[in-house]
């Protein structure tokens, strides 16, 4: 009985490795077919073209998901989408651009869950951005996102829940840039929601006005502030900013002066942190690093650096 049951388990793993590989060929195959249309949605030089490789790398993309057990695949060669995981790998974030000129960019994405079936549950992102004036007023859904294109994901947690911070990328238009720190939670259904009164900050004339359901720096266009999370001293930093002009209200002024803000989580809160430097360190922990290195080396970073800078060529 004993050997008929080691028989029988190597037939049903190899049956199932060998499902794995049909799998992985037929991922491979797809990547290879999106690829070229995650680039020219990016670099084509007419909006059309654009536009057209947009709609065919979302809808190729979506059926190469569909594949069974695509969440382990890692998509390496769309260097285009910006692909990050959950720390405890419930999900993963994908998010991209779409640049229709230098005054309008709209965001792109989708959370795909892990699920023990391999099967495919997506909830896609609709950027709403265009919407709204006051994209801080609330708690959003996956169908009205304020969009961005993450760099960088951090779990903690509160009383049992998880909070997931997402940092992420905006061009928003040809004079300022945005970085956002929003806050992706799921309720009991598991639907994502994005948002809450998690920031915990005075009242200034650069910040986003309280109650701020998301955090926003916003910025001269090639003056590249840096908002990013270090693990070594367990805190969100980020660039102060001044005006140029000393007009303070005006975000195409703002530029980094040197010194550094940020936030500390503490009972399910980002609470403020003024002065970084200032900040009691615990035994053993170095200053902040110097500066905040590419929002964390995350490559995905400099790719969209690099788009920002060949749209600041294309000005008169």
């Amino acid at each position: 009985m004993y050997k008929l049951l080691v028989a029988l388990s190597l037939v049903i793993t190899s049956s199932a490795m060998a499902q794995s590989a049909a799998d992985l060929q037929s991922l491979q195959q797809q990547e290879a077919v999106i690829a070229p249309y995650a680039k020219d949605m990016i670099f084509a030089p007419l909006t059309e073209d654009r536009l057209v490789a947009d709609s065919t790398f979302t809808r190729l993309f979506v059926k190469a998901l569909r594949t069974p057990y695509s969440f382990n695949y890692p998509f390496d060669s769309i260097i285009t989408v910006s692909k990050l995981y959950a720390p405890d790998s419930s999900f993963r974030i994908f998010t991209w651009q779409f640049e229709r000129d230098e005054s309008y960019f709209r965001q792109r994405g989708a959370i795909q869950m892990k699920t023990k079936d391999g099967s495919l549950k997506l909830f896609p992102l609709l950027d709403a951005s265009q919407f709204t004036t006051n994209p801080t007023d609330s708690v959003r859904s996956n169908t009205n996102w304020i969009g961005a294109i993450y760099y960088n994901i951090i779990e903690k947690q509160y009383q049992g829940k998880k909070y997931y911070t997402l940092f992420g990328y905006d061009d928003n238009d040809f004079a300022s840039t945005r970085k956002w720190v929003d806050v992706l939670t799921f309720d009991n259904a598991g639907n994502p929601h994005f948002g809450g009164k998690y920031f915990n900050y005075p009242e200034d004339s650069i910040k986003p006005a309280q109650p701020a359901y998301r955090f926003c720096l916003e910025y001269k266009k090639d003056a590249r502030a840096r908002i990013n999370y270090d693990p070594e001293m367990d805190m969100i930093i980020f660039d102060h900013l001044i005006s140029e002009s000393n007009h303070q209200s005006e975000k195409y002024t703002l530029i980094p002066d040197g010194d550094y803000e940020g936030f500390k989580w503490k009972d399910g809160k980002w609470n403020y942190v003024e002065k970084v430097f200032d900040f009691k360190l615990e035994d053993g922990q170095a200053p902040i690093p110097e500066p905040i290195k590419d929002d964390a080396g995350n490559t995905n970073e400099k790719i969209l650096q690099e788009q920002s800078q060949k749209n600041e060529r294309r000005k008169p």
